[in-house]
This record gives C-alpha cells, sequence and structure tokens, in this order.
C-alpha cells in the first residue's frame, strides 16, 4: 500500500514542486536568492486602463485629454499628493534594500513623476532627498518609526497586511543587519530581526481610528493617511513578486 502511494503523483503539485519540498524536508534547507523570482509574473506591458468605463464614457475623443495626472488626499489633507501617473513605487524597508537602491527608486519615481515609499525600518536620508514625493510607511513593528522623519514626509501608510504574507510578519536575515540598519532599529547588529504582524497598540477598527487621527495631529493635518490591507485569499507569491492590494486614502 505504502509503495503504490508513493508512485502516485500530486493532482495540484508536478514532479518539480514535489523535488523540491522532498529535498527541504530532507536537509532543513530552503532557497533565499535574490535576482527575481522563478515564475512567470505580471508584466508592465500586461496593464489595461479602462478609466472612462468608471465613470462616463468621453463625448468626444479629440475635445477631451486622457490624463494619467492623479491627485491624492483632497478629502481631508491640506496639502494633497499630486502624481503625473497611477502607479507608484511600494515600500521595501531599509535593510532589505540598501541605501544606494533606496537612493535609485527615489530618483526614478521623482523622474516619472510618482512617489516611493519607505518600507520597515524608518526613513533614510538618501530616499528623502533623492524623492520627491515621499511616503511614510506605520507598520506593525514599529522599527526606526520617528516622529520627526513622519513630519518630513509628503504622506502616511499605515500597513494592517500585505499581500506577500497575508497574516505574517516579515524576517530580516542578520547578515543583512549592518551597523547602521541597526541603530536606526534600535536592535542587535548581525542578529535576525523579525517583524510583529500585528500593531501592538490596537485591536479593531476603532484603534484604527484613534491612531489616524493621532498621525493627523502630528503632521498638524497637512499630510494623507492611507491603510493598506492584504488581500482577502491567501497568497504563496513571494516578495518579489508582484500583487496589486487594495488602498483606502482617509
Amino acid at each position: 500500500m505504502t509503495s503504490h502511494l508513493s508512485r502516485e503523483e500530486s493532482a495540484g503539485y508536478d514532479r518539480r514542486i514535489l523535488d523540491y519540498i522532498q529535498n527541504a524536508a530532507a536537509h532543513g534547507l530552503y532557497e533565499i536568492r535574490g535576482l527575481g523570482a522563478k515564475r512567470q509574473l505580471p508584466h508592465f506591458d500586461d496593464l489595461v486602463f479602462l478609466g472612462a468605463s468608471l465613470t462616463r464614457y468621453p463625448l468626444e475623443g479629440y475635445r477631451e485629454k486622457c490624463v494619467t495626472q492623479t491627485k491624492l488626499g483632497t478629502r481631508y489633507a491640506s496639502r494633497p499628493i499630486e502624481l503625473e501617473i497611477p502607479i507608484t513605487i511600494a515600500g521595501m524597508s531599509f535593510g532589505s534594500l540598501s541605501a544606494n537602491v533606496k537612493e535609485a527608486l527615489g530618483r526614478a519615481a521623482t523622474a516619472v513623476g510618482t512617489s516611493t515609499t519607505t518600507g520597515d525600518g524608518g526613513m533614510t536620508s538618501e530616499e528623502r532627498l533623492s524623492s520627491k514625493t515621499l511616503v511614510y510607511q506605520c507598520l506593525p513593528s514599529r522599527y526606526g518609526f520617528n516622529p520627526d522623519d513622519v513630519r518630513c514626509a509628503d504622506a502616511i501608510e499605515i500597513v494592517i497586511g500585505q499581500g506577500a504574507k497575508p497574516g505574517g510578519g516579515g524576517m530580516l536575515l542578520g547578515q543583512k543587519i549592518n551597523p547602521r540598519v541597526a541603530q536606526m532599529r534600535t536592535l542587535p547588529e548581525g542578529v535576525d530581526q523579525r517583524s510583529a504582524c500585528r500593531h501592538p497598540d490596537w485591536t479593531g477598527p476603532d484603534d484604527l481610528t484613534i491612531k489616524i487621527q493621532e498621525l493627523r495631529e502630528l503632521t498638524d493635518w497637512e499630510n494623507q493617511s492611507t491603510s493598506k490591507l492584504e488581500p482577502p485569499a491567501p497568497s504563496t507569491m513571494s516578495n518579489s513578486q508582484f500583487m496589486p492590494e487594495p488602498m483606502w486614502w482617509l
């Protein structure tokens, strides 16, 4: 009976995935690698914009312009964000990315007229100086969270979850915890650092409302606040893979 079952292939996984699982189970290892993902991912050429379907159809195409300029935060913020395109750069932590990469992302975002986001670990001077529009993330870990940096940002994003790992926190390997990263996070150098999956100071929507009010008062109601939630369905996608996530501008 056992030998018969062992010869059967899985209906949900091909032989390549089964070999990977068995190898990881036998040796206790899993792959941690850069250079992108191993499977086909959506490309910018796959994006389709149907702007007219969201409101109304244009009356005369040669008289009405179709523009990509986007304005965010006009409801409450006294200093809303104006972007040239409706595509932004999501948050990636300092530590996971180097200061040079953070600066490069800021320059690229500024060149195309969009925003970039700090991510876990706080704000670096490189990304602030190179980014015309910078969004500051408030994450469950609070690593590197600095009220002075919040005031220097152009918007605030409250992270409740992310599509790459819904319901789970992140981990930054100790080999990436150099002295600067450790100082910003107030944690030991060279030690794996895990990020919490829940915020320590709220348990429900009422507490989230209070937190939003605190951040608004912190910035004198100048900066807008957004909430970033994970998608409802579990995802097995890695951090290097693309998954659109719902955003609410508050």
